[in-house]
């Protein structure tokens, strides 16, 4: 059932609800958390198909903030709320309300949503795209206890990341850091398999990719060893390559789909590690609602720290001495200079 609200209010919306669920015989629905998506008309769509899916697995309400742009003076001083209400068949598993603001409405999305969250049951809110810098000081991520954004979708995955450090907050995730499960699973297995200390890892990966960066710093920070980020033409990661005294440790995936995992004095054998889709990235991080502390010790590891970690370029060459200065030789040839020859000595004065 869909019910269409024009210039309405959030208690409208509510009544509007109730009615609803009355009207196809479910006065009751078990729901366990709200879903905040705060988005674009030109992403909408893509994210409640996506929340729908996963909704299945964790009935909820989800409230799709949708803030319209103003195109006159005269429209961004008119506040104006627009609602689209649907339960049953259309709302999958729950309840969705698409909520558009107009006007100075913008402004104050959170006190449109507050009176539409579900009582005594935990809030996340979900950026698709154009997450804020600091998730838990919007005032739409303050109501929530978990706060999901997707650096894939920045211009800059890499600035966003530093952002995200420096604006962490117990509760804040990101599905970059999700798409990586797989991979950390994996790669902790093998290291079970074969206990050995690892010298040094290299990650492969697409250039703007942040899944890459996240995993390497995962890794230098679990292992304490340095860790090359090197690019490749994807899809996603490519390639994760454990350097050991005994051998390297290789997990290769270059079709996106399936991996090839390498270890010393095993055969090699396929794994399946295909790149998982949006609705089932938003379904595992619906399942914990704590802080993940490993993630927050990766993201604060720092990207500035990994590129730090990287190969020191080549010796610069020594510049040319100047005629008038004695020469300086250093490096593989200062044993191929030439010797000055040495200070001839001072006549002695003849004996008395």
């Amino acid at each position: 059932m869909k019910i269409d609200l024009t210039e309405t209010t959030s208690s409208k919306i509510n009544a509007a609800l109730v009615q609803a669920r009355r009207d196809i015989g479910t006065p009751a629905i078990g729901m366990v958390l709200t879903l905040v998506i705060v988005t674009d008309e030109e992403n909408a769509y893509d994210a409640l198909k996506s929340a729908n899916d996963a909704a299945h697995e964790h009935p909820s309400r989800i409230l799709v903030v949708i803030k319209r742009v103003s195109r006159s003076p005269r429209s961004r001083r008119d506040a104006r709320l627009d609602a689209e209400v649907r339960v049953g068949a259309d709302a999958g598993s729950g309840e969705t309300v698409v909520l558009r603001l107009h006007g100075e409405l913008v402004d104050h999305a959170q006190s449109v949503v507050l009176p539409l969250l579900l009582p005594d049951a935990p809030v996340v809110v979900w950026w698709p795209d154009g997450a804020p810098p600091d998730l838990a000081g919007d005032p739409l991520g303050a109501l929530g206890q978990r706060r999901i954004s997707d650096t894939y979708a920045s211009e800059n995955p890499q600035d966003a990341l530093t952002q995200r450090a420096a604006a962490y907050a117990p509760g804040d995730t990101d599905l970059s850091w999700t798409r990586i499960t797989p991979w950390r699973s994996m790669l902790a297995a093998a290291l079970d398999q074969q206990p050995v200390k690892v010298a040094s890892v290299a990650v492969e990966g697409e250039a703007e990719n942040p899944s890459c960066e996240l995993l390497a710093m995962w890794l230098a920070d679990r292992l304490q060893v340095p860790v090359r980020r090197t690019s490749s033409g994807g899809p996603g990661l490519t390639s994760v390559r454990l350097e050991t005294k005994d051998g390297d440790i290789v997990l290769d995936r270059a079709d996106g789909a399936l991996a090839t995992l390498c270890m010393p004095g095993q055969p090699d054998r396929a794994v399946a590690l295909k790149r998982r889709d949006t609705a089932e990235l938003l379904a595992e991080e619906l399942r914990r609602l704590d802080p993940d502390n490993i993630f927050e010790a990766a993201l604060k590891f720092g990207v500035s720290k990994l590129a730090a970690e990287a190969p020191a370029p080549a010796p610069a060459k020594a510049k040319a001495a100047p005629a008038d200065s004695p020469e300086t030789v250093t490096g593989p040839k200062a044993d191929s200079a030439p010797a000055k020859p040495a200070a001839k000595p001072a006549k002695k004065a003849p004996a008395k």
